[in-house]
This record gives structure tokens, sequence and C-alpha cells, in this order.
């Protein structure tokens, strides 16, 4: 079960097995003349590219995949993430010739199957999130908030309403105090209570005529479904403000709650973390918004329109935000999410109660030996505190961390949400059958041991990867980015 102790070859850098003069293929000469550029955009030298054949460039990237821990070579535990198995057809599907060849620019005409997916699968987001109108242009999750704020600041200007306020839990993913700011709005924080929903009193006092709306994730980062959410709801549309629903955890309630239903007025979904994609890395994603009636006018133009038989994207939006991407958004990612959801039918609220039942199942079996910060059952997903390991025996939710990467399994995510010390906050995903859920629980109780017996062990962990213990508070203050090698740095670097 554990690597330590592998041998893991030599990586060197790739401009290391450059040698002048080879490649790896050629690209076609159509006799064709050099555009012309102008002066100021033309390139002072040669880019400074590796030269190598294709077996070695092959190798080279096989020994850094080889590196590489994913969903496809463990359990991949990432709280708030949704790090789950994607099929593998969807990505067939994806690239079938007349979606992979489809011209962004093509006529309406002549993309009917492409728009008709786009329509369909825009009635299934809608009827997901219980709200009546959808705009797919979003690429991201973190795009559809700030979407989703633009959103409202254009309704409230419609209405001539001042408001300049948005409230987050302080359990809110970093993304949502980004966008927050991004879209020009004040941020206001309100608490957490002892059950781990937001503190009604502390919220009250928070919303005013000059409140906007509430950024909220239910289930939370905690993994729990807050038990006021009709209440919170109350509070904000009293108000006249809005609801802004964070899909990140989407994955905990399809088919069986719907945001619009718990009076949330935008959605935003992640298509890439609910429904089928094979993410990170930066994409791809999509970050398609669902709204009520009343904001539906000041969606993005294009939206897909439906006109008897025919398909057509819509431009005629007068009181549209406007673009918020190019063309009518990830195509590619709408096709993988169509066909995830149409091979649950149905039964998608499977998905969901199979995440709600595995991440409860690996609770149970941890409860005992890690804190439980509030003692409740979870939802897709729960976090623990590493807290009394630290204080009996100087181990870390860091030290938990990198010692699960030599039982084979990818860390979970640490130190988020805030509100818990020492947090770890896990997520199994419905994809994870009991075997492997049962190693996790096996390898987190033999860490706990480890921390009373040889906490040394963990604090020098990870002992069988290719990279060991990174002084990760040297990289958040000195961060390198970029690094134009010279000639001689080239030749010399290592």
């Amino acid at each position: 079960m554990t690597e330590a102790g592998r041998a893991w070859p030599e990586a060197p850098l790739i401009f290391e097995r450059s040698q002048p003069g080879r490649r790896a293929g050629r690209v076609p000469d159509y006799g064709l003349p050099p555009p012309e550029l102008p002066s100021d955009l033309r390139r002072k030298r040669p880019p400074r590219l590796p030269e190598v054949s294709e077996p070695e460039l092959v190798r080279h990237i096989t020994a850094l995949a080889d590196r590489t821990f994913g969903v496809d070579t463990g359990f991949y535990p990432l709280g708030s993430c949704t790090m789950k198995h994607n099929p593998r057809v969807n990505e067939r599907v994806a690239r079938l010739p007349g979606f992979r060849d489809l011209h962004p620019l093509q006529e309406d005409e002549g993309a009917q199957g492409a728009l008709e997916l786009m329509w369909q699968l825009q009635e299934i987001l809608s009827e997901i999130a219980g709200l009546p109108a959808v705009t797919l242009q979003p690429a991201a999750g973190s795009q559809g908030e700030l979407t989703g704020l633009m959103l409202m600041r254009a309704y409230f200007a419609d209405r001539d309403e001042a408001r300049d306020t948005i409230i987050t839990p302080d359990t809110a993913h970093g993304t949502n105090p980004a966008s927050v700011t991004m879209a020009g709005y004040e941020l206001e924080k309100v608490e957490t209570d002892a059950r781990g929903n937001l503190d009604l009193g502390n919220l009250r006092a928070k919303v005013n005529e000059r409140t906007a709306g509430l950024m909220l994730t239910n289930p939370s980062t905690l993994g729990l479904f807050d038990e006021g959410i009709e209440e919170v709801a109350a509070i904000f549309h009293d108000a006249g403000a809005l609801l802004y629903y964070d899909g990140a955890n989407l994955n905990a309630v399809v088919g069986i709650s719907r945001p619009g239903d718990m009076g949330f007025d935008i959605v935003h979904y992640n298509l890439h973390k609910t429904f089928s994609q094979p993410h990170g890395g930066g994409g791809p994603g999509g970050g398609p918004v669902a709204v009520r009636a009343s904001i539906e006018p000041f969606l993005p133009a294009p939206r897909v329109v439906r006109d008897g038989d025919t398909y057509r994207l819509d431009f005629d939006v007068p009181k549209s935000i406007g673009r918020v991407r190019g063309f009518a958004g990830p195509f590619g990612v709408f096709v993988r999410s169509y066909a995830f959801m149409r091979a649950y039918g149905p039964a998608l609220r499977e998905m969901s109660e199979a995440a709600v039942l595995n991440a409860n199942y690996v609770l149970a079996g941890l409860r005992d030996v890690y804190e439980l910060p509030y003692d409740r059952h979870c939802m897709h997903e729960f976090v623990l505190s590493a807290r009394s390991l630290k204080r009996e025996h100087g181990v870390t939710a860091l030290d938990v961390a990198k010692r699960l990467m030599d039982y084979g399994i990818h860390p979970p995510t640490v130190y988020f949400p805030l509100v818990v010390p020492e947090a770890l906050m896990i997520e199994p995903t419905e994809t994870e059958p009991k075997e492997r859920l049962d190693a996790f629980v096996e390898a987190m109780r033999r860490i706990a041991e480890e921390a009373a017996t040889s906490p040394e062990v963990l604090h020098e962990a990870p002992h069988g990867r290719p990279v060991r213990r990174l002084d990760e508070v040297r990289a958040a203050k000195q961060p390198v980015v970029r690094h134009d090698f010279g000639e001689q740095e080239i030749a010399t670097a290592h």
C-alpha cells in the first residue's frame, strides 16, 4: 500500500534533452509567403525552444505523467472540488466529427444538432435548479459567480435601486469575496453558528436597504445543509435583496432538492465538477447560470432559443449584460455534461444519494479518532480537525495530508474552511467503491496511531514521492512564476 522507498528515475528538464537539429515533426511547406507583421510585433530573435526527437519527447511527457497523481491513479478525496471519475465514453462523444469539427461561426442552419443539444442542456439545468432561464456562456464557476453578480447589478440598476453590499458566510469559497470585489460591491461577512448554519441573529443585523444579496453554498464548505435556509431567504427577500447559489457543492443535492425551491434567485453550476469533465490544471470548465424570470432579461446574449422545430442564437436581448465569453460557451463541456445527464436519465438523483452515503460512511469510520467540529450527519463532504493531534503530539493537518501520499492517496483539502482549526476537508464522491473507502479510513486511522508513536515519520512525509516536503512558506512569499533562461543558464540548468 505504501510507496515508501520507491526509486523515482531522474527527470531532466526538456531543455536538457535538447540537441540542435533534432525534430519530432515538420510543418508542411505550402510555398506561401510569410504574412507581413508590423515591426513592433516581430520577435527580436527566434523563440528559444527545445529540439528533441519524437521518442525522447514522448518519454519526457510519460515520465512526467508517471510522477503526477490524479483521479485516474488513486483516491482523490479533495473536499469542495468533487474530483470524481469521468466516464471515458463522454470523451468519445465530444469528439464525434459533427461536434469536434463545428466552427463557432457556423450559421445556425448548419449547426442545428449542436444548438439542439445546448437548448436541451439549458432545459435540464433549469429543471435541476428549479429556475426558468439559463445562460451557458460562463467558462467556469468563478466566471459564473461574476456573471451572477453582474446580473444583480443590472437588475437593481433597472429598478433604480442603489445597493452596494454583498454578504458572504465566513465559510465561503475564496472566489466569492474575489468576485464581489471584481463586481464592484462591498463585502460583508456573516458568522457560522454552533451547528454549522448561518448565524441568523448576526445575519439580521447586517441586512438592510443597501444589501444587494447573499452568496451562499448549500451544502456549505463544512458539508452541512443549512437548516434555516427558508428563514435566510425570507430575511433577504423581505429587504428586497437577492440570493445567489454557489453551485460548487451541487453534487450533494441534484434531484433531491432544488436551489430555486430553497429561495435562491441566481444559481451557477460547475459542469466540470458535477456533470463529467476531466478538470484540473486550468480546464476545461463550464459555469452556466440559471435565474428567476425577473432576472431573465439581463442574461448574457446570445442565448439558444427554440422556434418550432428549429434552434437559433438570439441576439435580440436589449437589457442583456452582454457577452461574458467568446461565442456561445465551452461547447465540448456541454457535450460531455449532456451525455452524463442522459446516461443517468431520471435516476440522476442516485449520483447525489451515493455521494452523501459515501461521505457519511467515511465519517462514521473516522469520527472517533479525529475531532468532529459539527456533530451532524454530513452531505457529500465533511470537515474533521487534527487539532487534538497537534495539541498532544505536535502533528498538524499538513503532516496528515503529506503522509497520506505514502499510502497512495491524494491529500484532502487542508486548512479550509478557516473556521475550523487544522481542518481536513474530505469528499469521497459517488464513484468510489466501499473497498476504496475502507482503505482510506484504515490509512487515516494508522496515521493517527503514528502521530502518537512516531510523529517524526509524519513530520518528514511524504517518503515515497518524487518530490518531498516543500518550503511552502518561502514559495508563498517568494513566488517564481517565470524565468527567461539565458544561453548559458540553459546549458547549466538542472
